[in-house]
């Protein structure tokens, strides 16, 4: 049966473990903490966490570390999280404050967190769902060369070059930049899209030949494929270094690991996945444990997420991914920190 002095050694091991990455033993544990009873005491703690296979032991004759299963005790029985310093949380609002636009916040975000937490760092681009068109511009940038700016009320500012075979002239631009905002500023971005596509074909015969239609129509796709860009699920990474650097934390080869969070497409997944968890857990984050992460490269590893969002922002996520040896307590109150910043400044 473990005892809830039992639980205090499981406590100290993860503790000590996550620090030093050596086994812990009996005798350090006296000597280090402040249990007041035996070694042979503590042994017999131990034994019994080693039932319950909360912990094991890597070698023989050696001191003991903990396995999945004594990671999410652990992470389940926390009482609070170690709160960041006053130094980490004005670097948080000091560094994201000086974003200029969503892609930065979130560049500047991932680097954050890496730094915060020593882990590769995650952030999940926004689905602008619910996002509104608030203007749309077209920049003559030389003949036949047009910048197609589209800006919506989420914050997210999206640019691409348009080089039609035709060439409009200033005033005829000005007319498509007219009618393009009169009938779409305001919608929906998908909404707005159809729009887009339908505006060409609607132009008036007389007045514009099927050349100039066809530029106008160039134009209008521009901002379409924008559109369609800000809809698809990606996700931003900093912090790689951080996880070759514990390479020995792993048992084989950690490039499996950093394949697949280069390819996305499981990370995506097990964020989804997490997301349902987010709202049940006591801090708004979600922790995944090694063999938790059905998921192969990951059976080693383990997630911490959490949501955010914004002013016509749908929710997303970010976390961090490590070893399952990593700082729990730091790691999960920097994701919630950054998250909870993060979602503010959005929603400004």
């Amino acid at each position: 049966m473990v005892t809830e002095r039992s639980l205090e050694v499981l406590r100290v091991i993860v503790q000590d473990y996550v620090a030093s990455r050596e086994p812990v033993g009996s005798k350090s544990i006296v000597e280090r903490h402040g249990f007041d009873v035996s070694a042979a005491t503590i042994r017999n703690d131990m034994a019994a966490l080693e039932e319950e296979e909360l912990i094991a032991a890597p070698h023989t004759s050696s001191g003991r570390v903990p396995t999945d299963k004594g990671y999410r005790l652990f992470v389940d029985r926390m009482s609070e999280l170690r709160p960041l310093s006053s130094a980490q949380r004005q670097a948080i609002e000091v560094f994201l404050g000086q974003s200029v636009d969503v892609d930065d916040v979130l560049a500047r975000t991932v680097r954050l967190l890496a730094q915060l937490t020593h882990q590769v760092a995650l952030v999940q681009y926004p689905s602008v769902s619910r996002a509104r068109v608030r203007h749309i511009e077209f920049v003559p940038l030389a003949p036949r060369r047009v910048l197609c700016v589209l800006i919506a009320d989420s914050g997210v500012v999206e640019q691409g070059v348009a080089e039609p075979e035709g060439d409009l002239g200033e005033d005829a631009l000005a007319e498509v930049r007219a009618q393009v905002n009169a009938q779409s500023a305001g919608m929906r971005l998908a909404d707005a899209a159809a729009v887009l596509r339908r505006l060409p074909s609607t132009l008036p015969a007389e007045r514009w030949t099927p050349q100039a239609r066809e530029t106008v129509a160039s134009l209008c796709q521009v901002i379409v494929d924008q559109i369609e860009a800000t809809r698809q699920e990606r996700l931003i990474m900093a912090g790689a270094a951080n996880l070759v650097r514990t390479e020995n934390d792993f048992s084989g080869s950690v490039t499996p690991v950093l394949e697949a969070i280069e390819e996305q497409v499981e990370l995506l997944k097990l964020f989804g996945e997490m997301a349902r968890e987010m709202d049940r857990e006591q801090y708004g984050v979600s922790v995944r444990i090694g063999r938790e992460n059905a998921v192969s490269p990951f059976s080693e590893a383990s997630v911490v997420a959490s949501g955010y969002a914004g002013s016509g922002i749908d929710v997303a996520r970010l976390g961090v991914l490590g070893p399952t040896r990593m700082d729990y307590s730091n790691n999960m109150a920097a994701v919630r920190a950054v998250a909870r910043y993060l979602s503010r400044l959005l929603g400004e």
